[in-house]
């Protein structure tokens, strides 16, 4: 009957591949995942071929049956990439047992690729195709098993303090204390791309020390460090402090396809489902979350 399966077929699917070894569809996603079985991917499937699994049978054999104890080498339960404080309190209070790293979006798609965690939070904007994250994505992690999907739309802007003069476009920062972003960060790309568009020189403002993440950037105008930051809305509101929006971005997770699966990123997804959620994404202000876990890129 197996040797029949595999000489009908150029490829197997998962769900053939499971029941031809009579294993669970995970078990062979891990296989996959772990380099063990011989598998190519093709329109975002895992296929595997008929001819290279037969040998791969034959050379696992042991007393007549193929071994079932692969181990696949574990991405750590790590959260990389862009910090982005819906995600945040959702990994809290969702209690999903993942850690986070936040110190930007490349950082975190570079760290995803050496394997260093399950996930990475990205808002990669490319200047020539003016998409989000998927062109960045499709060019470093092409050879990753994973899939990206939508986590929200978030209102980015000029944060400054009330009773400061009002701010409305980049241009206006000329002479101001701004609020760095570290070099790996999104933000940091975007906002020298989108003050080049505006005419401001950068060599105008006067930069402090840089900032890793949305709320310490922020902080930074709270305290008077600094006149203004490039940030998001839902930080100023709860800073109280101003904000002039700018751009509308696209917030992405980019998944290891064999994490997916784990009761960690499973818990987080079905919480961010709940109305919990997204009370608190309207509460927040600055969110759209309309289109959540929606598949934008699949390896």
């Amino acid at each position: 009957m197996m040797d029949q399966q595999l000489s009908d077929h150029e490829f197997l699917t998962v769900k053939e591949l499971a029941d031809l070894l009579r294993l669970k569809e995970r078990k062979v996603y891990d296989l996959a995942a772990s380099g063990a079985v011989p598998c190519s991917k093709a329109t975002g499937k895992l296929l595997f071929p008929a001819a290279e699994i037969r040998k791969w049978i034959a050379q696992s054999k042991s007393g007549g049956t193929v071994p079932d104890a692969v181990v696949p080498v574990a991405r750590p339960p790590i959260v990389l990439g862009s910090h982005d404080p819906l995600l945040d309190w959702a990994i809290r209070e969702s209690r999903c047992g993942l850690a986070t790293f936040y110190d930007g979006s490349m950082d975190g798609l570079d760290r995803f690729v050496r394997g260093e965690g399950m996930l990475a939070g990205l808002h990669i904007h490319d200047a020539r195709s003016k998409r989000w994250n998927t062109p960045a994505v499709a060019r470093v992690a092409a050879d990753q098993n994973a899939v990206m999907i939508t986590f929200a739309k978030r209102r980015r802007g000029l944060v400054y303090r009330s009773g400061d003069l009002a701010l409305a476009r980049l241009s206006d920062l000329a002479g101001r204390r701004v609020v760095p972003r570290q070099a790996e960060s999104g933000a940091d790309t975007l906002f020298r791309e989108l003050a080049a568009a505006d005419g401001l020189d950068l060599s105008d403002l006067t930069f402090t020390d840089v900032a890793r993440t949305e709320d310490a950037a922020v902080e930074e105008v709270r305290r008077g460090n600094a006149d203004a930051a490039f940030g998001l809305e839902a930080v100023a509101v709860s800073y109280g402090l101003e904000f002039a929006p700018i751009i509308e971005e696209e917030f992405a997770l980019l998944v290891d396809r064999k994490a997916w699966f784990d009761s960690a990123f499973q818990t987080l997804l079905t919480f961010c489902a709940t109305p919990a959620f997204a009370d608190r994404a309207t509460a927040y202000r600055g969110y759209d979350t309309t289109d959540l876990a929606r598949v934008v890129w699949n390896a």
